[in-house]
């Protein structure tokens, strides 16, 4: 490593994190540490062949092992699984509690997940895949640290990729120490704040990093490189630059130039940064902050300069919240005689109501709109502070489907104090909009040790989920509320919630061809239903049927029930 460049950086986000887009994090950290000066690599190795094959086997191992009835969202709940398995392995490894004590671990994570249980057999099995993980990744950051000689390494690290993360800054100070190892991510807004107690034993259990990123990082990274930070502070956070956010209508575009966008099946975007709402069960406000746009002109120049620089016609936006800019945007494209189509994350509110508000996002190219919907039962709203009603997001979804967007449809199962009756009236409700939701995805109830809005309000009811020797096998435990329902009647009610939901005919879709069948249906139940994203697979055509969309306004019909619609 002697050809090593002092101002060559690698930026890489390890698996495993679902590649619906290019990383965005570390391709803007690109742009804006190069224009200082600083050469930087990115890679995304959740692409890589072998990280994909290994990621379906170890779930196609589980399916193997677990009945269907307890399924329920596979893949969803089983990430929990995964990612713990992963770290609990990467620390027995190196020499962390007994083998039968690891062993009992593995077969309790998955139990607490899917309430089954895996025979000695069948755990090492499963243990196996791991084995074959940690292999590869060993291989493949070897090579690229060979490849790149960076002087600094940086990982993104969210929860489901802590424990590739550790073992790679592992093997980095073990091969080659004189490189300086920095991790940032939102885990640490959300799963391992620094106010949780799990924290102290991450920086503990981690003498191979040298720096922990907390908060939105760029301006933070920078004064860490021009030596700006005390050589003895390891955690670095906003306090350094007094609490400033960026201003994100300076932010310049990310670098995707690391990336192969033949991968993924959307690029991304964004006009606006946070949420103005605080529901309790969110942390989205704890990392992000306050609630920031950019001009809508400004965003339709960005999306064109997008469009034009990677040929990518359809967008996954990563707005926590479109509401408040949607009708804006779409009217501006719609003036500009512009085609994109764009997947927003949405708030049940008296515009997505409106049918001729959602026919005129329609034609401004919304694609799909992600609603938390979170339950059916009016008491459970409430409690949620969610400020809308039952009746309310049904009018949503209806208003939505009619103009041939997409709906997805968000559910929390199990929220503390949720009775059977209140479940009930979750899955009438589902059934009543059947026609109407072209995904329904449900989760259960997670509770936070930190970063939920009035989390402290629930403090009295924590407890750990699994026994105290698990700590140093897992680092971030899992926290639970000992309330009801219990955590195994939380994951059966979203077991039934999903059954539910395939004899209604409703997808969940994951792979492509489930896309492609989620979207056939849709076509067949929508005369202005969005084109398949298969369609969109061929970028050198440009699709622009938005703007021959059909007008087909029903009567306009609101509900006139109490909620918060103030934006």
């Amino acid at each position: 490593m002697n050809e090593t460049e002092t101002n060559k950086i690698l930026l890489a986000l390890l698996p495993y994190w679902t590649p619906l887009i290019p990383p965005q994090g570390i391709a803007q950290m690109k742009v804006f540490l190069e224009k200082d000066g600083y050469k930087v690599k990115t890679v995304d190795a959740n692409v890589e062949t072998e990280f994909k094959e290994i990621y379906q086997l170890y779930f196609n191992t589980l399916k193997k092992f677990i009945p269907g009835s307890h399924w329920g969202n596979f893949y969803n709940i089983g990430h929990d699984v995964l990612r713990n398995h992963m770290m609990a392995h990467f620390n027995h490894a190196n020499g962390v509690g007994a083998e039968e004590t690891y062993k009992e671990l593995v077969k309790l994570l998955v139990y607490h997940t899917y309430f089954w249980n895996l025979d000695e057999e069948q755990l090492c099995r499963l243990d196996a895949v791991i084995d074959r993980f940690y292999s590869e990744l060993e291989r493949y950051i070897l090579r690229l640290l060979e490849e790149e000689k960076p002087a600094v390494l940086g990982l993104t690290a969210h929860l489901g990729t802590l424990g590739a993360s550790m073992f790679a800054f592992k093997l980095t100070k073990e091969k080659y120490p004189g490189i300086m190892t920095v991790v940032g991510g939102s885990m640490f807004a959300g799963e391992l704040p620094m106010s949780s107690p799990d924290f102290g034993v991450f920086l503990e259990k981690t003498p191979y990093i040298d720096k922990v990123i907390v908060g939105e990082g760029e301006q933070l990274f920078l004064k860490l490189l021009r030596g700006e930070i005390p050589a003895s502070q390891r955690v670095i956070t906003l306090k350094e630059i007094s609490g400033r956010r960026m201003d994100i209508a300076t932010l310049e575009l990310p670098d995707l130039s690391g990336f192969d966008l033949s991968r993924y099946p959307f690029n991304a975007a964004f006009i606006s940064k946070s949420c103005p709402y605080q529901c309790r069960f969110c942390s989205v406000v704890a990392f992000f902050g306050e609630f920031r746009e950019k001009n809508v002109s400004q965003a339709v120049d960005q999306l064109t300069e997008l469009y034009k620089r990677h040929d990518v016609q359809v967008f996954h936006m990563l707005d926590s919240l479109a509401n408040p800019f949607m009708t804006a945007l779409a009217a501006e494209l719609i003036d500009r005689d512009l085609s994109f189509y764009m997947d927003f994350y949405m708030r049940v509110s008296d515009e997505v109501c409106d049918p001729e508000i959602t026919y005129l996002w329609r034609r401004g190219g919304l694609y799909r709109a992600r609603l938390g919907i979170e339950t059916g039962s009016p008491r459970l709203l409430e409690a949620m502070d969610k400020g809308i009603t039952v009746e309310q997001s049904k009018a949503a979804i209806r208003s939505l489907a009619g103009a041939g967007i997409k709906t997805t449809t968000y559910f929390v199962v199990g929220f503390p104090g949720e009775t059977e009756e209140d479940f009930q009236q979750t899955l009438d409700f589902i059934e009543e909009l059947k026609n109407d939701i072209w995904q329904m995805e449900c989760n259960p109830f997670y509770y936070y040790y930190a970063g939920q809005p009035e989390g402290d309000k629930w403090a009295n009811y924590r407890m750990l989920l699994y026994p105290g020797y698990a700590r140093d096998l897992l680092i971030s435990q899992t926290w639970i509320l000992n309330c009801e329902p219990s955590r195994e009647e939380r994951f059966k009610r979203m077991f039934r919630l999903v059954e539910h939901c395939k004899k209604l005919g409703i997808p969940n879709p994951y792979s492509t061809e489930e896309m492609y069948e989620a979207d056939e249906r849709w076509k067949n139940l929508h005369e202005n239903a969005v084109p398949s994203i298969i369609e969109f697979q061929d970028r050198g055509v440009y699709i622009d049927e938005n703007k021959h969309v059909k007008r087909l306004i029903p009567a306009r019909e609101i509900p006139q029930e109490d909620g918060d619609f103030v934006f």
